[in-house]
């Protein structure tokens, strides 16, 4: 008789990093159940796992009561719009999936005794006043912009986990996580590498918002999978950057950007959005010292990656403007 495998649940699996982990966990032996309800994640991303016979598919909305049949060992909470044109579009929806949602992840993890992660993001720090920034900086978030829909449903998720570890003696992870690229993301979602690589192959001139002299870190996919599982196995319940503290002004990414692409475009200049981030660096020290993680893609490498994905895609996803009709959700 085999071995049983050890079950997680990723929510947000049809979601960019959500599908990586999918694969990851698959990779690392465990049966992996994916949940989404594809308000942004795309089918296409899990194409490759449907007939696996260690993965699983439920769609559901998790602001909605979740049940699994079964153990769980693991639960990765990566259900979230992400992307500024995403949760401008759906605000309510985004509150939600932060809230309701993560509480009923927590009261699953609670009841099937299991291991959660929360994901996180580097919006906790808002503008930041610190750079680079540690984990112990509590942030420069204006709680009534519009980008405070995203930021505050991250802070509240890591509070309610934190208050799930200290009352209920719950095993809680929480990861926060730096701007992250690789294939399968979306084109024309609104975060700077698919804006200028869809631009780009599309012959347009690139966007910058603002001067360009704001700064961003990017940390390529397979590196920040690696960072996530390992602080899942990890001891640490405290929260912990995962990120790339290679740093680069955005003016200076898309002239890297107008190279890689052999393309001649010029680059034009917007204003920049109400409370976006000037500065973008994690400070990645805690990382290194508990649990021996550092980025080893370098960015020319895994733009090269990214750009192979993007050259690969179909004319239509090429120029599609808009993901889907988010009506349905706005509630």
């Amino acid at each position: 008789m085999g071995k049983t495998l050890e079950r997680v649940l990723i929510t947000g699996a049809a979601g960019f990093l959500g599908s990586h982990l999918c694969d990851k966990f698959i990779k690392e032996g465990f049966y992996v159940i994916g949940m989404d309800n594809f308000i942004t994640g795309d089918k296409k991303n899990l194409e490759h796992l449907e007939s696996h016979p260690n993965f699983e598919f439920i769609e559901h909305d998790i602001t909605e009561f979740i049940s699994i049949d079964g153990p769980l060992d693991y639960i990765l909470h990566f259900a979230s719009p992400a992307s500024p044109i995403d949760y401008l579009k759906i605000p309510i929806q985004t509150l939600k999936v932060g809230s309701l949602g993560t509480h009923n992840l927590l009261g699953l993890a609670k009841a099937k005794n299991a291991r959660i992660l929360i994901a996180s993001t580097s919006e906790v720090y808002g503008d930041p006043l610190v750079h680079p920034q540690t984990e112990d900086y509590y942030g420069n978030v204006n709680t009534i912009g519009p980008r405070g829909v995203y930021d505050e449903a991250k802070r509240f998720q890591e509070s309610i986990t934190m208050a799930y570890h200290r009352f209920h003696g719950l095993d809680t992870r929480i990861v926060r996580i730096f701007n992250t690229y690789g294939p399968r993301m979306r084109l024309n979602d609104g975060r700077v590498i698919p804006a200028f690589m869809g631009q780009a192959l599309r012959g347009e001139d690139l966007t910058i918002f603002g001067d360009g002299s704001q700064t961003r870190s990017f940390c390529y996919v397979d590196d920040q999978v690696d960072g996530i599982y390992k602080l899942l196995m990890s001891d640490y319940v405290y929260p912990v950057n995962i990120g790339n503290p290679n740093e680069i002004s955005i003016k200076d990414f898309a002239e890297e950007i107008i190279a890689l692409t052999g393309t001649k475009q010029k680059v034009i200049y917007k204003p920049l959005p109400q409370n976006d981030p000037l500065q973008r660096q994690p400070d990645i020290s805690l990382a290194k010292k508990i649990l021996g993680w550092e980025p080893k893609v370098d960015r020319q490498e895994g733009m090269r990656k990214t750009f192979e994905y993007f050259k690969s895609l179909s004319k239509e996803d090429l120029n599609k403007r808009e993901h889907k009709d988010f009506k349905k959700y706005i509630n």
